[in-house]
């Protein structure tokens, strides 16, 4: 008999998307999603081969500046109008490393997530609510993010690698 899956929501009021980018190599201009959505299935309590999807509203993107805001949903980055979501589906999940294909506009991608789950609790309302911390790295090169520039003393305006960093607290469905 298979085990009874156990449905988690991603709460969105606790929970972050975030990722960081070199910018000129010598700051870090960083950058939430805001509005996504996720959630998990699971048949036990350390979420061992949970099952993860995510997506994220790329109109949604904020960098605290309408114009880069704007650069980055046109077609020299992530082209918002004819790929308005980024999506994640894992494939494996051991207790500490997630792995999954993440697609952003029509490039699909293997990667590879380190995962802290920081506990489960109880919130006053008596929902039972589970917190991650989720890092990784990508090159932005691999999805077709491909716009660059360089100054005039031969410096990078934008970075390959960015680093991603999810702060999520899931609550469990009835």
């Amino acid at each position: 008999m298979e085990a009874l899956k156990t449905k988690w929501a991603i709460d969105p009021t606790h929970s972050e998307i975030t990722f960081k980018v070199k910018h000129m190599m010598i700051s870090t201009v960083t950058g939430h999603f805001q509005e996504f959505d996720a959630n998990l299935e699971t048949d036990n309590e350390n979420f061992v081969d949970a099952s993860i999807n995510f997506s994220a509203k790329i109109d949604s993107i904020n960098t605290k500046n309408a114009d880069r805001d704007g650069h980055l949903k046109s077609d020299d980055f992530f082209n918002a109008e004819a790929y308005p979501e980024m999506t994640f589906v894992s494939k494996s999940f051991d207790g500490e490393t997630l792995v999954g294909d993440l697609t952003i506009r029509d490039v699909t991608k293997e990667v590879t997530l380190d995962v802290d789950l920081n506990g489960i609790a109880v919130d006053p309302y008596g929902q039972t609510k589970a917190g991650f911390e989720i890092k990784g790295e990508i090159s932005r090169k691999d999805f077709n993010l491909t716009w660059n520039a360089v100054t005039e003393a031969g410096s990078i305006v934008v970075s390959d690698k960015v680093k991603i960093q999810v702060e999520a607290q899931f609550i469990k469905q009835a």
